[in-house]
C-alpha cells in the first residue's frame, strides 16, 4: 500500500520527472504538468557526479543514460596561460559507490529525453503546454489543481518541481526566491578533442573560473564564468565575440573550443543564483522539490544530482508508508534540508573565493571534501 493513489506533478525537469517515474512504477496515477509546449531541444551539457547515476540506476534509466553520456574519472585543474599545464588531479570520487563512475558530461536534450520515455513507459501522463496556475487546499487529505485556470481534478499530493521561478512555491506562500551571486557563466556546445576524458577546470585569468566537460565520444560543453553583467538582449553574434575573447588567455583544450566557436557555435549567458528554503518544503498536500526549494552555483556539479535526490527520498517515503503525515514529511525533511543546505553553501563559499580574489583558497580541497560528503546515501 502507498501513501499516495493520484499524484499531480508541476514540472517536466529532471527532478519531477525522476518522481514520475518511480510513483508510476509503483501504480500510483501521476499527471504531469509542463507550462512549456514541448519538450526543449536546446541546452548544452551538463555535469553528473556518482550520487545522481545512482539515482538514475533506482529509476531504471541508467543504461540508456550511460550510453548516452561520456563517463570518465577524476577531476584536473589546469592553470592559465601558455600550455595551460595540469597542476593538479583530484582523485577519483565514487559519490554514488563503486559500481558507477565517479562523473559523467552529457547534452541536456538528451538526458530530458530519455527520462520522459521512462516516465511514459512507466504510465506517467505528461502534458505539455499546461501551466499550473492555482491549488485549493481546503480537503484536509486532498489538494485540488487547477491548470490554465481550469480545474485539472482532486489530487492526494501536488509536487511543485516546477524550477527557480516556481509558480507552486508562491502558490503555497513561500516568499523565499533565488538571489543572484554575483557571477555570470557563458556556455557553449562544441566538439571534443580527442585529449578531453574528464571535466578540467582552470582557476585565475580574465574570468574566475574556465572549464569543460566531455559530453559524448564527439561532443563537449565548455564555459567561462566571469562577474556578473548585463549580457541579455545581446544577438548571438555579439555572445560569441564575447565568449572568444574572454577565452583567449586559455591554452590547451581552449584552442579547440574556439575553433568551433569561431565555426558557428553558439554561446549563451545566464547568472548563478542560490536559495534555500530554510524550514519545511511542504504545506499540507503540496511539496517543493529540486530547483523550486534550493538553488546554488554550478561549482560543484550537484545542482541537478540533489533535485534527482530529493525526488528519490520523498517518492521512496510516499510507496512506503500508509499516510501522508507529519511523520512523513518530518523524516523528508531531516534526510533532505541539511544534505541540501551543505551543497548550497558550499557551491557559494567556492564562487565567493573567487569574487574575494582569495588565492590562498583551497578550491580543489573544497571541491573533494564536498564529493566526500556526497558519498553518503541520501
Amino acid at each position: 500500500m502507498t501513501a499516495v493513489n493520484k499524484v499531480a506533478i508541476a514540472g517536466s525537469g529532471v527532478a519531477g520527472l525522476a518522481a514520475a517515474i518511480q510513483l508510476a512504477k509503483a501504480g500510483v496515477e501521476v499527471d504531469v504538468f509542463e507550462s512549456k509546449a514541448e519538450l526543449s531541444a536546446l541546452g548544452s551539457g551538463i555535469t553528473l557526479q556518482g550520487n545522481a547515476l545512482r539515482v538514475f540506476d533506482a529509476l531504471g534509466a541508467w543504461n540508456d543514460i550511460r550510453d548516452a553520456g561520456f563517463a570518465f574519472e577524476g577531476l584536473n585543474l589546469r592553470a592559465p596561460g601558455p600550455g595551460a599545464p595540469v597542476v593538479a588531479q583530484l582523485p577519483d570520487v565514487k559519490t554514488g559507490g563503486p559500481d558507477y563512475p565517479s562523473g559523467m558530461g552529457m547534452p541536456r536534450p538528451e538526458l530530458a529525453r530519455i527520462l520522459l520515455a521512462h516516465a511514459a513507459a512507466a504510465g506517467a501522463n505528461v502534458r505539455f503546454g499546461a501551466q499550473v496556475t492555482g491549488i485549493d487546499t481546503n480537503a484536509a487529505d486532498a489538494v485540488e489543481v487547477f491548470v490554465d485556470g481550469e480545474s485539472a481534478g482532486s489530487y492526494d499530493l501536488l509536487i511543485g518541481a516546477d524550477g527557480l521561478n516556481s509558480t507552486v512555491r508562491g502558490l503555497i506562500g513561500i516568499e523565499t526566491k533565488p538571489e543572484p551571486t554575483g557571477m555570470g557563466i557563458w556556455r557553449t556546445f562544441v566538439s571534443r578533442p580527442d585529449d578531453v576524458m574528464r571535466s578540467e577546470l582552470y582557476y585565475g585569468g580574465p574570468v574566475y573560473i574556465a572549464g569543460y566537460t566531455p559530453t559524448g565520444e564527439n561532443s563537449m560543453y565548455a564555459f567561462l564564468v566571469e562577474k556578473a553583467q548585463d549580457r541579455f538582449g545581446i544577438s548571438p553574434e555579439e555572445a560569441t565575440r564575447i565568449m572568444l575573447e574572454e577565452s583567449r588567455a586559455y591554452d590547451g583544450p581552449w584552442n579547440d573550443i574556439r575553433a568551433d566557436l569561431e565555426a558557428g557555435a553558439t554561446a549563451n549567458y545566464t547568472w548563478f543564483t542560490k536559495h534555500l528554503v530554510d524550514g519545511a518544503w511542504n504545506r499540507g498536500r503540496v511539496v517543493i522539490i529540486g530547483d523550486a526549494a534550493h538553488s546554488c552555483p554550478p561549482t560543484i556539479a550537484q545542482g541537478a544530482a540533489q533535485g534527482l535526490e530529493d525526488a528519490l527520498v520523498l517518492t521512496e517515503l510516499l510507496t512506503g508508508k500508509d499516510a501522508v503525515d507529519q511523520s512523513l514529511w518530518d523524516e523528508f525533511h531531516a534526510r533532505r534540508l541539511p544534505r541540501a543546505a551543505a551543497v548550497v553553501n558550499a557551491s557559494v563559499q567556492l564562487g565567493q573565493w573567487q569574487i574575494d580574489g582569495d588565492r590562498d583558497a583551497d578550491a580543489g580541497g573544497l571541491i573533494f571534501g564536498i564529493a566526500q560528503q556526497m558519498a553518503v546515501p541520501a
